[in-house]
């Protein structure tokens, strides 16, 4: 099974509907939403999950599961629920975020320190929801070290988990390389569910090595795919990497899509800083993406975007 990953402030829905219909994901998992103290109205999911109202799938029908992010076990079983009956398929749990603002509020891997919340929180949104709907949950290997890696795994799979998905660093790591592979297959000695790899695919070649390292059968694949949005179909189809000219020819005719996409959604300002984002994201990889996002870069108004975005 290939995951989409969760990336907050990238992986939005038309990010998702344009990954979705151009990979060959099986599933995606929405950017988190966050539960801090209070039961949120319905109209706080639609705005993070547009997909709610086509029966929470992407346009091109990949299932959306929605992520919560918090760290009171009763809030965030009351929010599943509620998200639930809207009619989420399933539920993921963030105890990996390292963002600072994050953490100091005591959300995402600040809670890799606290097994014991961890246990407590995943119980809450098990019994808060059908016993139908899955719950997974995605952690690190932990804040400072990987001392509780194995403890914080052992307490997702007894507190009612379906799944977790394990980005291999720790979160003071960040996204440094290299993701520690390694240790998932230390995880899969402890635990029996299915466990989800992420962390540095980047390519073919590095699914194949994580696969083989780490001895998983199922991945989430995060910035390798914003870089090339082909990988996912490029993993099934078994097909080996091409090199960069090749990859770039195939993503061209992608940044109009969605351009297109996103100038459905939002305001003019929006969608040019999304489109600069995403070149941002694919200019270490392609010199031609470089070239076009040096040139996008001083612009701010969408009809100055379009025609460099067509002639390219």
């Amino acid at each position: 099974m290939l995951l989409l990953a969760p990336m907050e402030g990238i992986a939005d829905h038309s990010m998702r509907a344009l990954l979705t219909e151009h990979g060959d994901f099986d599933l995606c998992v929405s950017e988190f939403v966050r539960v801090s103290n209070t039961l949120l109205p319905e109209r706080v999911f639609r705005r993070y999950l547009p997909e709610l109202e086509n029966g929470c799938q992407t346009p091109s029908g990949c299932p959306v599961h929605v992520q919560l992010l918090g760290s009171d076990p009763q809030l965030m079983g009351e929010n599943a629920h509620r998200v639930v009956e809207m009619g989420a398929p399933g539920i993921d749990i963030n105890f990996g975020c390292p963002t600072k603002i994050v953490n100091r509020h005591g959300g995402g891997a600040q809670l890799l320190k606290e097994p014991e919340t961890i246990a407590r929180i995943v119980s809450a949104v098990r019994r808060a929801v059908p016993s139908q709907i899955p719950v997974s949950a995605k952690m690190r290997l932990g804040y400072e070290d990987t001392s509780l890696a194995l403890e914080n795994a052992c307490a997702i799979e007894a507190s009612g988990a379906s799944a977790l998905t394990v980005h291999a660093r720790t979160k003071t790591e960040g996204y440094r390389p290299p993701a520690h592979w390694e240790w998932l297959a230390r995880i899969r000695e402890v635990v029996t569910l299915p466990l989800i790899a992420n962390g540095d695919i980047w390519s073919y070649n590095d699914y194949l090595r994580c696969a083989e390292v780490s001895g998983c059968e199922h991945f989430m694949l995060g910035r390798g795919a914003l870089r090339n949005p082909l990988l996912c179909k490029q993993i099934k189809e078994q097909r080996q990497d091409l090199d960069s000219d090749q990859v770039w020819q195939q993503i061209r005719p992608l940044l109009l899509d969605f351009y297109q996409v996103t100038h459905q959604h939002y305001p003019d300002k929006y969608l040019c800083q999304r489109i600069k984002q995403w070149l941002g994201f694919l200019a270490p990889g392609y010199q031609q993406a470089q070239e076009l996002f040096n040139q996008i870069k001083p612009l701010h108004e969408p009809l100055q975007i379009r025609p460099l975005l067509e002639a390219a």
